[in-house]
């Protein structure tokens, strides 16, 4: 009895007709996978770059914005010395993204390089990125000046008498749970005009 379907066998190919292709790797994926680590790794770089800038504690910045001589007074008897009232106002400026806390300012005036006077004034507190305005009034009354006296007559005939003036402040910056100890200092050259009493220039420079 004979079947209505007729099966055909296929003999196998001959093992030397087999093609076998190599795993093709395109050249770029790896450049662009080179690529893209490069980015992250310099993109992380500079993050983490940009958040020291940020967090890295930097000293306050002090600025002597105002000077004004209340009074100057040369007595003569019974010998040289030397009446003089200062009202200052000093910027203190932070410059950090954390509040400062400063426990003192103190503001030294001084004359052909010898001091003259200090005064202190409370400390305070400043917020980040903020600035504060500090007022404070020396008073020098009966002030010796045997040593400087023929630098003092000379200027009083010139009108103009040069001073000295040393700012100084000292706080904490509060990161976290750190206090990080900070300090500014400037110093000033004020030369005053001994008639009408007023500043004729200041050049002041970071000390």
């Amino acid at each position: 009895m004979t079947s209505k379907y007729d099966y055909v066998t296929y003999a196998p190919l001959p093992a030397e007709n087999a093609v076998v292709l190599p795993l093709y790797y395109h050249p770029n994926r790896h450049r662009h996978s080179y690529l893209r680590r490069c980015l992250y790794s310099v993109a992380c770089v500079a993050i983490l770059a940009f958040l020291v800038f940020l967090l890295y504690p930097a000293d306050p910045t002090i600025q002597l914005s105002r000077i004004r001589l209340n009074h100057i007074r040369v007595n003569s008897s019974p010998g040289p010395t030397l009446d003089l009232s200062f009202s200052l106002t000093i910027k203190v400026q932070n410059r950090d993204f954390f509040s400062l806390s400063y426990d003192s300012l103190a503001v030294s005036v001084g004359y052909r390089g010898r001091e003259l006077g200090l005064v202190r004034s409370k400390g305070g507190k400043v917020r980040a990125r903020g600035r504060s305005y500090v007022n404070a009034t020396l008073e020098l009354d009966g002030l010796e000046i045997i040593h400087d006296a023929f630098y003092l007559i000379e200027d009083l005939t010139k009108g103009v008498i040069p001073f000295d003036t040393d700012t100084e402040v000292k706080g904490q910056l509060g990161l976290l749970f750190f206090e990080i100890p900070l300090k500014a200092r400037v110093e000033c050259e004020v030369y005053v005009n001994t008639n009408d009493q007023s500043v004729v220039r200041q050049d002041c420079y970071p000390a």
